[in-house]
Order: C-alpha cells, then sequence, then structure tokens
C-alpha cells in the first residue's frame, strides 16, 4: 500500500549557477517537478510513494528514474518514451531567491501520458493520489489525469490537488483558470499558493479564495502565504498557521515540500478528509511549514528535502 501516489510531472530543473571563466551562465541539472518535489518530501518524513508519469528514452529520462528510484519511490507508473524528450525546465535566480521559467516542452515526454498508460493497480492501492495541474495543459496528458482522478475516486483514494500555474504553458490565462479550476470539484484536500488566489477563485484575498474553493467541494484547503506561513480553511473555520525563519537560498520546491509535509501529517492523523477540523489541518500546516523553511536553504527541490529528524527537531518534536 503507498500511502501517496502522484501523476505528473517529473523534469529536469537547469538552475542558474554562475558564470565560466569566460563569462558565460553555468547551469546546475537539479531534479523536479512539483508531483514529484511532493513525493520525495514525503519519502523523507518516512512515507512510501508511487510516481506516474512519462519521460523521454535520453540521458535525462534515465537520470530522473535513477533519482525517482534512489529515493524508494515506486516506478512502476513512470514510463520511458522513446518518441519524446524528457521535458526540461531552465530557471533564473534573483538574488532573493525567486525563480523565472523557460521550459523545453514542445511537446515534453510528461504531455504525453495517455490513459492506456495509466497503472491503475498502483493508483487502486493507494491512500491518497495526488495530481498537479501542469499535466492538465495537453492532451493526452489532460484526459490521462481525468481517467486516473476517476479511478482514484472509485478506488476510494483522498484525492489531493495543488495547481501550480505556469503562464508560458498555456496560451492565456482564462484557458489556465477554466482547465485549473475545472478538477477542483473532485478534490478533497486542495493547496494553492498566494499568488494563484486571483486565478483559480476570482478572489485574490487568501481568506475569500479559501471560502471559495471549499464552497466548490473540497473538505480542506490551504493557501500558501511566502515564508508568513500558511492559511488553512475546513468547514468549522480559518486560520493563519505561522512559518519558520529561513535564510532563503532558491525557493524551488517550497510549495511542493509545504504540500509533502501537510500531506504526510494528513497520512499520520489516520482522519478521513472529512474528518479534518481546523486545528487538525493547522497542525498538518505547521508540519508543512517546517519542511519548506529547511528546503528553501538549498538549491534546487529534491535534492534540498530535508529529513524527518530535521523537521522534527525544528517542530521541537
Amino acid at each position: 500500500m503507498f500511502d501517496v501516489t502522484a501523476l505528473g510531472e517529473v523534469l529536469i530543473d537547469f538552475t542558474e549557477a554562475g558564470t565560466s571563466g569566460n563569462g558565460m551562465s553555468l547551469f546546475e541539472r537539479n531534479p523536479g517537478g512539483a508531483p514529484a518535489n511532493v513525493l520525495v518530501a514525503l519519502q523523507h518524513l518516512g512515507h512510501p510513494t508511487a510516481f506516474m508519469g512519462k519521460v523521454g528514452c535520453d540521458m535525462h529520462g534515465d537520470f530522473l528514474r535513477g533519482v525517482l528510484e534512489g529515493e524508494g519511490i515506486d516506478c512502476t507508473g513512470l514510463i520511458s518514451d522513446p518518441n519524446f524528450f524528457t521535458t526540461l525546465a531552465f530557471v533564473a535566480l534573483a538574488p532573493t531567491g525567486e525563480r523565472t521559467f523557460s521550459f523545453a516542452r514542445k511537446p515534453g515526454a510528461d504531455t504525453q501520458i495517455s490513459p492506456d498508460d495509466l497503472a491503475r493497480d498502483v493508483i487502486a492501492n493507494s491512500k491518497v493520489f495526488h495530481v498537479g495541474s501542469l499535466s492538465l495543459t495537453d492532451e493526452p496528458a489532460r484526459t490521462a489525469t481525468i481517467v486516473a482522478i476517476a479511478c482514484a475516486r472509485d478506488a476510494g483514494c483522498t484525492l489531493s490537488y495543488d495547481p501550480n500555474y505556469r503562464a508560458n504553458l498555456w496560451p492565456s490565462a482564462e484557458l489556465a483558470a477554466e482547465y485549473m479550476r475545472s478538477i477542483v470539484p473532485d478534490m478533497d484536500l486542495v493547496k494553492i499558493s498566494d499568488e494563484e488566489c486571483e486565478l483559480m477563485t476570482g478572489h485574490a484575498d487568501p481568506v475569500e479564495a479559501s471560502a471559495a474553493l471549499l464552497a466548490r467541494g473540497p473538505k480542506v484547503v490551504a493557501v500558501t502565504l511566502g515564508g508568513s506561513g500558511a492559511l488553512v480553511r475546513c468547514a468549522d473555520g480559518v486560520r493563519e498557521v505561522p512559518g519558520f525563519p529561513a535564510e532563503v537560498v532558491d525557493t524551488t520546491g517550497a510549495g511542493d515540500s509545504f504540500w509533502g509535509g501537510f500531506l504526510a501529517a494528513f497520512v499520520e492523523s489516520g482522519l478521513a478528509a472529512d474528518a479534518v477540523t481546523v486545528d487538525d489541518a493547522a497542525g498538518f500546516a505547521r508540519m508543512g511549514n517546517a519542511v519548506a523553511s529547511l528546503c528553501v536553504r538549498g538549491r534546487g527541490g529534491i535534492p534540498s528535502m530535508p529529513a524527518r529528524e530535521d523537521v522534527m527537531a525544528l517542530l521541537g518534536a
């Protein structure tokens, strides 16, 4: 049994890493992709996970498979396709650690997973099934995501969603909003960033946005607030959960690491999504905040996911 299975992208983040002797930019090859980042965070916290997606039969795809398997993630559902190249993202870092992205994904292998490619037995053997929104940008991955969600619902999984808006992967913000909002009613647990509030709900304020999301069907909503922490909302109320101070090196994977910590605490609680109170959700978010605080202190998403003992030490547990 897997605590969490995720479907979506695993890719290379080529992150700026100084300059060469002749002044040319150097890039560091960091494994990443939001769903994969979430799973690595969970593995480091002691939870068995599985990944479903597609990479190319190339040096980058081989590298990514090796990274995931090296982390202990089940890759039964990871397909290597000779017809498409592994998706790449080039990441520019501002002095604050904030990022801008340029994608090599026309198409990338991650967009080419089809319903027939889905490892349905893996989904059926999972407590939580997690998706992002990059798998909604293109067919056939969009249909595969929708079919996988239906399979997970039929199997009794808790459904988890972390939309991850990347403007340059969509024809327009309007189309992005349409597709990214479309699967919200299917979800039990939803996490967005404060920057995604308006796109996902029409409300820029996190308090209003969380209420709008909850009204569409999810049982627990979290809104990350950058270094300030997170806001959580359940049927019985809303609460802001302060973050932990950190010297920020790279924010890549910050939201994913938060959600990995949140899902770990959710699974450990043994609660059904509809039984989670705002007190419970605040506890899950505190765990998520601790994981994120440690993640942003290093470079890259997957390479910076902290060990459980470090998270527990920060929490004072």
